[in-house]
């Protein structure tokens, strides 16, 4: 399975998320970045554990990185396996919640993952969601490719996202029925 992609940028005004407007606020410099990967791991807290750092975000496309340091490493000294499956699920969370409309939420639902290469260095996940049209409750793969500092990829993933309206939403919508 390829995981580049080639087409079209989503638009801009796909979501209304306020994780993308606060993205937005803090991404000029390498404070306010290094501060929206602490308020992402302030509220998932297991994502602290590799010390997130945001490259990009907006829908369609989220690129995060996390260095080597001794914390992420295992009894070889590459990077850990199931730290990168967490980098990996973090950007799959992260590209999926600026993506989807405002009245759509979304909980992972399986992730299928290829471990290609030791990873030596610190690593940069890009996870990609190219769907412009969202519907009701469904299953949707987001394709993530993890590359090591020299551009090697390391791992291949897809990420199943389980998207669906909010509760809120759908009482709205059956409250505006004729």
């Amino acid at each position: 399975m390829c995981l580049t992609y080639d087409g079209p940028a989503m638009d801009e005004g796909a979501a209304d998320s306020l994780t993308l407007a606060k993205w937005r606020r803090l991404s000029g410099g390498a404070v306010g970045r290094w501060l929206f990967g602490r308020i992402v791991s302030l509220r998932a807290p297991y994502f602290a554990t590799i010390a997130p750092r945001f490259l990009e975000l907006r829908p369609g496309l989220c690129r995060v990185s996390m260095r080597k340091r001794r914390r992420v490493e295992n009894h070889l000294g590459t990077v850990h396996a199931l730290a990168m499956g967490n980098l990996v699920e973090l950007a799959a969370g992260m590209v999926t919640e600026v993506t989807i409309p405002a009245a759509m939420r979304w909980i992972p639902r399986g992730m299928t993952i290829e471990y290609l290469k030791k990873a030596l260095t610190g690593v940069t996940a890009t996870a990609r969601l190219d769907k412009p049209d969202w519907g009701g409750a469904e299953n949707t793969g987001v394709l993530v490719s993890v590359h090591d500092a020299g551009g090697v990829e390391v791992v291949r993933a897809v990420v199943t996202m389980y998207v669906s309206p909010r509760a809120g939403a759908r009482a709205q919508a059956s409250s505006a029925m004729p």
